[in-house]
């Protein structure tokens, strides 16, 4: 697999990584022996980026990837924190990042936590010396290698990207979310600052597996969460209409090339955008897994496919996303 430099971190991460929310929560269930496998076979594809996070499945992501991890060396994950509080800047200060990194570094069984994320925390804390102040501290301290942001909105990222000590930015980029090519792919390239490529199926939208009859189980998000019921609405199918979303995919279908699905075509897309340094695709089973690091094989799209994305996202996307984050 394709090999990229993760921003600040310094370290090398193959291009297609593996996010683990559905290995904690809020996808349906997945047994323990199936978040194993998954994470087997996206290892055995070339994936060598795991992103987590303390508040998916409350640490039970974090405690599978980190079992896992003791045994496979080599690996870089990350994590993030923030989301297990009430969401007020109060909450973002040295004491809770102290405990909550504890907790990570138990869950995982780690001394020195790979890269640590605040994990979309209120606007104001990306303007808060303070706060980059204590993470420079358990810098120093070795209690995490690096740190960096999961934002919401593209201003967000930007305000980070400005921070010297953020490693990385991890925003949600897909077909259906083009605003960050405009300002802050640049602008992390510009500061080397590394881009982490999250929801890129727009949850599934862009696999093309969903029509009008799909239903989802209760504890899924794209149940629950349609209306931003529960978290930012901007994280369940990344904001779009679930309807414009089956329409725009069978737009998009004849793109496709022939052999490849339209996942791995969607993945195939961020990747070949400049400044992305690792794409982190979910998967609850070792086929998924397989599949979708298989795209990092696919061939750099052509400008005419390109185009076609951009014509969609302007005509059915733009209006309903583009402003929002």
């Amino acid at each position: 697999m394709e090999q990229r430099v993760l921003g600040r971190t310094g370290r090398q991460v193959g291009v297609v990584g593996l996010g683990a929310w559905q290995l904690g929560a809020d996808w349906g269930q997945v047994t323990e022996s199936d978040a194993v496998a998954t994470l087997e076979a996206a290892v055995d594809a070339g994936v060598t980026f795991i992103d987590t996070a303390d508040v998916y499945g409350d640490g039970r992501s974090e405690q599978i990837v980190g079992r896992f991890a003791k045994n496979h060396p080599g690996l870089t994950v990350a994590t993030k924190m923030g989301r297990r509080v009430e969401q007020i800047p109060a909450n973002y200060v040295m004491d809770n990042f102290r405990a909550w990194n504890e907790r990570s570094r138990h869950n995982l069984g780690v001394d020195t936590l790979d890269l640590v994320q605040l994990h979309c925390p209120p606007t104001p804390v990306y303007s808060t010396d303070a706060v980059f102040d204590a993470l420079d501290t358990l810098v120093a301290e070795k209690k995490i290698a690096a740190y960096g942001v999961s934002v919401e909105t593209c201003e967000e990222a930007l305000t980070a990207i400005a921070r010297p000590g953020v490693a990385t930015v991890q925003i949600i980029l897909n077909a259906f979310r083009l605003k960050p090519l405009e300002q802050v792919l640049p602008a992390a390239r510009a500061a080397g600052v590394g881009i982490i490529a999250r929801v890129p199926l727009a949850s599934g939208l862009l696999s093309g597996k969903y029509d009008e009859h799909t239903t989802f189980s209760s504890d899924d998000h794209r149940s629950f969460n349609r209306r931003g019921e529960a978290f930012d609405v901007g994280e369940t199918f990344s904001g779009v209409d679930f309807a414009t979303g089956l329409e725009a995919v069978r737009r998009l279908a004849p793109l496709v090339p022939p052999g490849a699905t339209m996942a791995q075509f969607a993945l195939r897309w961020i990747l070949d955008q400049e400044g992305v340094s690792v794409v982190i695709p979910g998967a609850r089973n070792p086929a998924q897994a397989q599949a979708n690091a298989a795209a990092d094989a696919l061939t750099p799209l052509d400008d005419a496919a390109l185009s076609t994305v951009r014509e969609v996202y302007d005509e059915l996307i733009r209006p309903q996303v583009h402003d929002r984050w």
